[in-house]
């Protein structure tokens, strides 16, 4: 039986010591024939290192690696290329110096292994150098790729000072590469983000962004059919509609797309966990959505045009942009308007929906065993539909937060936050929960669904003491509910209202519909 390739990233290993590859060969080909120049950004763990690695292999010509797979007929192995590859993934840059030294070695290793000697004591003039001179001592033009070229700044994304500095220094190395055509064959580049031509690449603005072209929509991540072809002999007897709901749903204008790293982890363990999200903390995040004061519900149905997706800069972080880009939402729609292109953007799948809403509620309620025990709690009440329940558990669960706590984050006056609470709680537990959802009348604030029956939400803050029981009422008068009657054996209307100033619950009403031709 073949091994699952956790963790692994060279081509060569996977091939030589039989581990499971999807092929994604066609695509070296299919770049090579279109251009010279290219850039694709995709999420972390989401197999960009290993085709990085696939292209060096190809184009040094190693024939033997690619038998069996499309490019084995489809590529001159006689016109073998020299490939410069240079990786920023492995440890953490903190400093302009430390990303110099760090292309320094990397130079160093090639310097070596062509027997040249380097006469440049800068880090662009050493880099020019090499290319240069490679080239000259092979009689082929140079073939140079670029692996997590974003690290060193998302590293430091959070500290602006030093962001500017290796963002600087990045694009010393990166402009090399344009002042160099004359001596390179081909260049690909890849990482998670992708930062603005002006602020990184003003000196290679050549290259031809793939990030969101049909053509290239599935060249890292699953497809359902390498799925179930290339590993359909560890899917026997397996939940494949459950697999799809945890793991699937990325897409970058092309099929939905599995996430590599979860599905060899889910493979190997056979238990299903959010292995993708526990692999990085997005502490970043919080900061942005503490500056944007964003209501967490509005993740699921976000907005964003090619501008705001295509690119971001250390001073312009917009928070689709990240979330895009990083990988906790993707593409669930498109459509034109005029020459614009507007993306419904919302969670791929349940594992990030789960995690990511679990992560923020830990920040939101900065008590982390609370927090655990709030969420068993709160499965146990809807189990057996104990509705009084929730207002007890909610309000204990406020109550307890620390005013000190309040002070630092400022978060008593966000609207989003009180609503928030009980979006996470319901959608950290793995809920079928459904926030914004649009009726006829107008958009309910969150619904939830559980077995037959369906909890209506409606939320309100600083409510006047006689306005009481408008949260309730607007349910009702909107007839939010009716969407849910024909699918529905039981549904319950419940109103939540907040006072910021006591942060916490001041109303809390719940009715059961009941269809008017029924008797009480």
């Amino acid at each position: 039986m073949k091994k699952l390739p956790i963790g692994i990233s060279t081509f060569s290993e996977i091939i030589k010591d039989g581990y499971y590859y999807a092929d994604k060969t066609a695509y070296i080909n299919k770049l090579y024939n279109e251009g010279k120049y290219f850039f694709i950004s995709r999420p972390r763990r989401f197999g960009k290192s290993l085709f990085a690695d696939t292209l060096k292999e190809a184009f040094l010509g190693n024939k033997d690696l690619f038998k069996g797979l499309y490019l084995e007929d489809n590529w001159n192995w006689e016109d073998k290329s020299p490939v410069i590859l240079l990786s920023f993934g492995g440890g953490v840059i903190k400093s302009r110096e430390e990303l110099d030294q760090k292309a320094f070695e990397i130079f160093r290793e090639y310097f070596d292994a062509f027997d040249i000697k380097p006469d440049n004591a800068s880090v662009s003039g050493r880099f020019s150098e090499l290319i240069t001179k490679i080239c000259k001592k092979s009689g082929k033009r140079v073939v140079i790729i670029v692996d997590e070229y974003d690290k060193p700044l998302l590293d430091n994304i959070t500290d602006k000072k030093i962001s500017y500095e290796i963002r600087e220094g990045l694009k010393n190395i990166y402009s090399v590469i344009k002042d160099s055509d004359a001596y390179v064959k081909f260049a690909f580049l890849t990482g998670v983000s992708k930062f603005s031509k002006v602020s990184l690449f003003s000196g290679l603005n050549n290259l031809k962004d793939i990030t969101l072209d049909k053509r290239y929509g599935e060249i890292c991540g699953y497809t359902q059919e390498n799925l179930c072809s290339v590993f359909h002999d560890l899917l026997e007897g397996k939940d494949l509609e459950k697999i799809k709901l945890w793991y699937d749903g990325y897409n970058f204008l092309g099929e939905n797309l599995y996430n590599p790293f979860d599905i060899l982890l889910y493979l190997d363990s056979e238990e299903f966990r959010n292995y993708w999200f526990q692999s990085a903390t997005p502490n970043f995040l919080i900061d942005i959505i503490k500056e944007k004061k964003y209501p967490i519900a509005d993740f699921e149905d976000l907005k964003a045009t090619d501008n705001i997706l295509s690119s971001f800069d250390i001073d312009i972080i917009e928070l689709e942009t990240i979330l895009f880009q990083t990988g906790y939402l993707t593409i669930k729609g498109v459509r034109e308007l005029g020459n614009t292109r507007v993306f419904n953007l919302s969670y791929p799948n349940l594992e990030v929906k789960m995690s990511l809403t679990d992560f923020i509620l830990q920040y939101f309620s900065n008590q982390v065993s609370k927090k655990d025990l709030a969420k068993i709690k709160l499965y146990e009440i809807i189990e057996s539909n104990r509705i009084d329940d929730l207002k007890d558990l909610f309000h204990s669960f406020f109550a307890s937060i620390p005013n000190d706590w309040y002070r630092k984050n400022q978060l008593s006056g966000y609207e989003g936050y009180y609503a928030s609470i009980f979006y996470c709680y319901f959608t950290a537990l793995g809920f079928d929960v459904k926030a914004e959802d649009t009726t006829n009348k107008g958009r309910l604030d969150m619904s939830v669904k559980f077995e037959d029956r369906v909890y209506v939400f409606e939320f309100k803050v600083n409510q006047h003491a006689e306005n009481q029981g408008s949260a309730l009422l607007q349910i009702k008068d909107k007839k939010y509910h009716e969407k849910f009657v024909s699918d529905f054996e039981d549904i319950y209307l419940i109103g939540v209202e907040f006072d910021c100033d006591e942060r916490n619950i001041t109303c809390f009403e719940w009715e059961k519909y009941k269809p008017a031709f029924q008797t009480s």
